[in-house]
């Protein structure tokens, strides 16, 4: 079971929805990076439940602890352990499911695959995991602001409601300022009551979140199997509910011809850049020094409050309802593992690069 992620920066991940602690290890932090403890919790606070009447009400700290790695407040090029513990588990919401296979989740498939599963809130399938990425996205941050590299991703869409424009056309200062993380305020505001409204039906909802990286210089990336934009689908796939990923003009540039997608080379001050960004800053495999921005589509979440069919480990037709404290829609709490997972590549292929080159 494969529980690690990167390749020189590295993240291996450990615990269970329901155990005592969730948890990490980051081996190949740059030494000598000033470790701000409030910009990590901050980040952790962003992915937390109980934030809003939008999301789960499980009510969980999520405060971080450093066991390794760290010496007086900066990197020591050590691996760091980390851990967060659980808190406020209500197992027994979870007991009839010891029997049972919830439609899209993965009961079943954990369970034909190692021939047994932690029922309780998923264990190892569950969103809450995602905490180790964002602490490590957090560290993997921190060196990149060093390198004037920047992640923003914000919610772009709920359901049928979508922004219509792309980022540049916002200002993604405002995307903090409410509870669904979109930079539009009108826009959030019918986002939040459609979430609202599908909560009060026990129902669902799925959506999108974009992501643009500022200040990448050219040449991250590998030119044959490990290409930046696939290295980046790898992250972004992995998150729970993840269903789709493009970057650049993705599938909206089917209906373009090449004479129209085609990103024409200028010289600026001696300096070689496209005159346009179609390709979303990604070439060959390869980042080009622009923006690179990619959207991450996100599945409704498979727990729902109100009755549905499923059958038992025995094969048995059944009906359940599930109980305890779930989102209705993902996407809030998502944006955060999104720049995480972004940021943990970013640096893996920054520092993979400085191997490339004598």
């Amino acid at each position: 079971m494969r529980n690690s992620f990167g390749n020189v920066f590295t993240l291996t991940t450990f615990g269970e929805s329901h155990g005592s602690a969730v948890g990490g290890v980051v081996d190949g932090m740059p030494a000598g990076i000033e470790v701000d403890l409030e910009f990590i919790q901050h980040e952790l606070n962003r992915r937390r439940p109980g934030q809003s009447t939008i999301t789960t009400s499980r009510q969980e700290p999520d405060q971080v602890e450093l066991l390794s790695g760290v010496f007086e407040g900066r990197t020591t090029g050590c691996p760091i352990g980390f851990i967060v513990r659980n808190q406020n588990q209500h197992s027994s919401d979870y007991d009839e499911l010891r029997t049972l296979f919830r439609p899209s989740h993965a009961d079943y498939t954990y369970y034909y695959k190692y021939g047994m599963r932690d029922h309780r809130g998923g264990g190892r399938s569950s969103a809450r995991i995602t905490i180790s990425r964002v602490v490590a996205g957090a560290l993997a941050k921190l060196a990149l602001r060093q390198l004037g590299i920047s992640i923003e991703a914000y919610t772009s869409q709920v359901g049928n409601i979508a922004l219509e424009h792309d980022y540049r056309h916002y200002d993604l200062s405002l995307t903090e300022s409410n509870a669904v993380r979109c930079p539009d305020p009108g826009k959030a505001a019918e986002m939040e009551q459609l979430i609202q409204q599908v909560k009060a039906e026990g129902d669902t909802i799925g959506g999108i979140i974009s992501c643009v990286v500022k200040g990448c210089p050219a040449g991250l990336g590998e030119p044959e199997f490990d290409k930046l934009h696939a290295q980046l689908a790898h992250a972004m796939l992995s998150i729970n509910a993840v269903k789709g990923f493009e970057y650049g003009q993705g599938f909206a540039g089917v209906t373009q011809r090449g004479s129209e997608q085609n990103d024409i080379f200028i010289s600026e001050e001696l300096r070689v850049k496209p005159l346009t960004n179609n390709s979303g800053g990604i070439q060959g495999g390869i980042s080009n020094g622009q923006d690179i921005y990619f959207r991450v589509a996100f599945k409704p979440v498979a727990t729902l409050l109100r009755e549905q069919q499923t059958v038992d480990v025995e094969g048995n037709a059944t009906t359940f309802t599930a109980k305890g404290r779930h989102d209705p829609c993902v996407l809030p709490r998502a944006v955060p593992v999104v720049e995480a997972m972004a940021a943990i590549t970013l640096l893996d292929h920054f520092l993979l690069s400085k191997m490339s080159k004598f």
